[in-house]
């Protein structure tokens, strides 16, 4: 089993959900009391959110970068970023390591590929729903992409930031967010990816008809297979 090297706090809220997902999917796949062989550098998310909204994203890669460097010389064999949005600097992370790393977008198209879904909506922060580093990569893929409208994008933003990243779950936040699922399934989205990792603490599969692609889930998934050899 290979070393899984994870790069925490983005939130820690989400963190907490690898790790379990890790482990169980380790457990499951093998049996008995086995778990996963992991190293973990958690954040001080405070310092990367306010970077996040000055704009100073050079400043974030520096941190991840020295995080990632961390990890691998922890005995990390290849790297897992456990946040969607600090994907925008992947590849000033990769740089700054040997080891490689398992980007989510990848591990999240390969899914909608596989399903045959051409057309997706996606949820997450405005970094990721407006910006080309995520978007980008899912349409290098083939996929197109649609996001909510820009009053939709503010109000999930602020959801994730103000209530999911600090541990609270609201009804009516949770009602929105379906709302805005259903609406790009009216625009043509045969799924909806849940690109923040919190997001799977608000809304689930069984909250809607809707095909949710929970990226988090995704991701650990991905990283089991890995770690075990499988791909």
């Amino acid at each position: 089993m290979k070393t899984i090297g994870l790069i925490g706090g983005m939130s820690w809220e989400s963190t907490q959900t690898y790790y379990r997902l890790l482990n169980q999917k380790v457990r499951d796949d093998l049996g008995g009391l086995h778990s996963a062989r992991l190293v973990l550098y958690s954040v001080d998310f405070a310092e990367i959110e306010a970077l996040q909204h000055q704009g100073d994203w050079q400043a974030t890669a520096e941190i991840l970068g020295s995080a990632a460097r961390s990890v691998e010389s922890a005995g990390a064999e290849f790297l897992v970023l456990c946040t969607n949005t600090m994907h925008k600097v992947a590849p000033q992370i990769e740089r700054a390591v040997s080891i490689p790393l398992l980007h989510i977008a990848d591990a999240t198209a390969n899914v909608l590929k596989k399903d045959g879904v051409t057309c997706v909506g996606l949820l997450g922060t405005r970094f990721t729903m407006e910006q080309t580093f995520y978007l980008g990569r899912l349409q290098d893929h083939g996929i197109r992409v649609v996001v909510p409208d820009e009053p939709q994008r503010e109000c999930i933003h602020s959801v994730i930031y103000n209530e999911l990243c600090r541990g609270v779950v609201k009804s009516d936040s949770k009602t929105m967010y379906l709302d805005v699922v259903a609406s790009l399934a009216e625009r043509g989205a045969q799924g909806v990816i849940l690109g923040c990792t919190e997001i799977g603490l608000l809304i689930q599969g069984s909250d809607t008809d809707v095909q949710l692609y929970d990226t988090t889930e995704i991701h650990a998934e991905q990283a089991v297979q890995l770690a075990l050899g499988r791909i």
